[in-house]
């Protein structure tokens, strides 16, 4: 079912809403489709249409705040892809094994080599695209949610240094990352004020993917430091003008920062990794309806038995996650050796269980969640 932006809205932000979104974040993992298709799958399934997931249709609001410019490719064939970035790194993506293209370098290693870059990220008028702006408020209309990003306050020091540096710029570079961060935070407030002028913006959405099982890679004082008056910076400019969510994208065990990420503005959360020690229910009852999830079931277990299926269902779908801020659905991509039986019969329980039609094969529909 398609959800218009107002139903989305009033959901995740626990006003009034008919029942509670059941979707797919993100689509199957690579390799995923040739196991269901020798398992007889049918192409509906495939491309997820024929579960008729709920989603909510989005476009972006028009302006850019991160680095401009789309990787160049200088190598491709059937399994590699070779691409160079505006930043200089040079990216490479396993075809068959990834969707994301990793890097094999970084540019920044002292504040000069930032200094040099600084400028790519700077306000300039290229920013925005104004007939995309007059398009987003045209969709807006038409129930289409209206998207805003900012670059990672974590993600961003990954993506100039590298994991290990970025960690360590915190306590030998501090200054370093703070410009770094100003200068991001003063082109998305630049930025977002004058689309808003035009375009309420119903979203704001920011990547850091900035933890693993063991936790995240910046601890609650470095986030309050750094990150926490980055994200008050754009957010202060957008709540003021109508923005609604403030949606975070990380994998791995972030329970030790979220408080210091919601003083920054944070209000919704995916996609809620049980593997990495993500327990939905459990930061229900901690925060209340200060903050929305979405995802949070199990992606692992639809690799074992029903029984199994049906035990995470019923604890994730129980009635506590059932009045509002709840998007259900797996934690991330749809793993590899999922059989597609068990799939099916995941899709048929969620559904009987938050009082949905079973499927009828007319219904179908299916849209990204993860953005």
């Amino acid at each position: 079912m398609r959800f218009h932006r107002e139903q989305f809205l009033d959901l995740l932000t626990f006003g009034s809403c008919e029942r509670q979104i059941f979707c797919e974040l993100f689509g199957l993992l690579v390799g995923l489709d040739k196991e269901w298709r020798d398992q007889g799958a049918t192409q509906e399934e495939l491309d997820l249409t024929g579960f008729d997931w709920d989603y909510v249709p989005y476009v972006e609001c028009g302006g850019q705040t991160g680095l401009l410019g789309a990787p160049v490719t200088i190598y491709e064939d059937a399994e590699t892809l070779i691409q160079r970035d505006a930043l200089g790194r040079t990216l490479k993506l396993c075809k068959t094994a990834a969707t994301v293209p990793l890097p094999l370098d970084f540019p920044v290693k002292t504040a000069d080599d930032w200094l040099r870059l600084k400028p790519l990220f700077e306000f300039s008028e290229a920013r925005i695209d104004w007939q995309a702006v007059e398009t987003a408020r045209e969709r807006q209309r038409e129930g289409v949610l209206v998207m805003g990003r900012i670059p990672g306050g974590w993600d961003i020091a990954r993506e100039l240094m590298g994991e290990e540096l970025a960690c360590l710029v915190y306590y030998d570079q501090p200054e370093l990352m703070r410009d770094i961060l100003q200068t991001i935070a003063r082109t998305a407030e630049q930025v977002f004020e004058r689309v808003t002028e035009k375009v309420t913006i119903d979203q704001l959405y920011v990547h850091e993917d900035m933890a693993g099982k063991s936790g995240p890679l910046a601890g609650p004082a470095q986030v309050r430091e750094f990150i926490t008056p980055y994200y008050r910076r754009a957010w202060d400019v957008l709540s003021s003008r109508g923005t609604r969510l403030f949606n975070l994208d990380s994998d791995g065990n972030i329970g030790s920062i979220i408080e210091p990420l919601m003083e920054g503005g944070i209000n919704a959360m995916h996609p809620m990794e049980p593997a990495a020690g993500m327990d939905m229910v459990a930061l229900r009852k901690q925060y209340g309806t200060r903050l929305a999830m979405l995802g949070g079931i199990d992606k692992h277990v639809l690799r074992r038995s029903k029984e199994e299926i049906r035990r995470e269902l019923e604890y994730k779908m129980q009635p506590l996650m059932q009045q509002g801020g709840t998007v259900f659905g797996l934690d991330h991509r749809i793993p590899n050796g999922t059989p597609l039986e068990n799939y099916r019969y995941y899709v048929a329980l969620g559904r009987e269980m938050l009082g949905l039609p079973p499927l009828n094969g007319h219904s179908q529909g299916w849209g990204r969640m993860g953005f």
